[in-house]
């Protein structure tokens, strides 16, 4: 297993691989074929960036029995997504704003997929093979503008305000996806635990049906949907979801 992290340090945006406290500082393209420089950093002295800077961020909805069963809706038979704009995109550790127009805000912890390669109208296993890793994501979603209009959900708005994307801290490559658990903690307490095991469309075929149509770029990041538990955050409040084998994905609101 291996995690891949992006960060500042002495004004430079550089990354490379996460071991324990320390940074292995690498080079290129990390999609491509990155190379070791043989310098290292203290993990305290750089600042988490985002681990990647993603062309599109697809999120879905309604892709978890348990939730589904909860909401009484039905199973769909293709994957239901939105997507959400690069200025929503917020780094582990930034400070988000609640805009007042937002009014109440709910966290959604989320399990995101990476895409490490360009596909389209691919199979499973071709998806599958395009999956570089895996990180933690929280689609922040602001209720009332959603709903406020009975003729035209806004999806888009209601989960698109700046900083509503925070993701990170690395991207986690070598995991099974079945065996991870998400967990969703505001200021301290946890909130949401659920497996992942639990969602209707698993990585690979998500990423295949995705893909039918619509190319995925390298980078690009799929937030599979969120479980129960889901709850308002606090004016201060911070806001942490974590999912063992990749990290604490931390952010304060104000």
């Amino acid at each position: 297993m291996t995690h891949w992290i992006r960060y500042t340090h002495d004004g430079r945006e550089g990354f490379g691989q996460l071991d324990g406290e320390r940074i292995t500082v690498f080079e290129g393209e990390l999609f491509g074929d990155p190379t070791a420089t043989g310098e290292t950093l203290p993990l305290a002295e750089v600042t988490v960036a985002m681990p990647c800077r993603p062309s599109k961020l697809i999120a879905l909805w309604n892709n978890f029995h348990a939730m589904a069963e909860k909401q009484e809706l039905t199973l769909p038979e293709a994957p239901l997504f939105f997507v959400k704009p690069a200025s929503s995109y917020a780094a582990s550790g930034a400070v988000i704003p609640i805009p007042e127009a937002a009014g109440r805000v709910v966290y959604e912890g989320e399990l995101g997929i990476v895409i490490g390669k360009r596909i389209r109208d691919a199979d499973e296993a071709t998806a599958a093979d395009a999956i570089f890793g895996y990180t933690c994501t929280n689609d922040v979603t602001a209720p009332s503008i959603l709903k406020a209009d009975a003729s035209f959900a806004q999806w888009v708005r209601a989960k698109g305000l700046d900083g509503f994307s925070p993701f990170g801290p690395v991207i986690a490559t070598g995991l099974d996806p079945a065996s991870l658990t998400v967990r969703t903690l505001v200021n301290g307490r946890e909130r949401q635990n659920y497996p992942v095991a639990d969602m209707v469309f698993q990585p690979a075929r998500l990423v295949s049906l995705l893909s039918q149509g619509m190319t995925l770029e390298p980078g690009d990041l799929i937030a599979c949907g969120t479980s129960n538990g889901v709850g308002p955050i606090p004016k201060g409040g911070t806001v942490e979801v974590v999912i063992d084998g990749i990290g604490t994905l931390s952010n304060r609101f104000e």
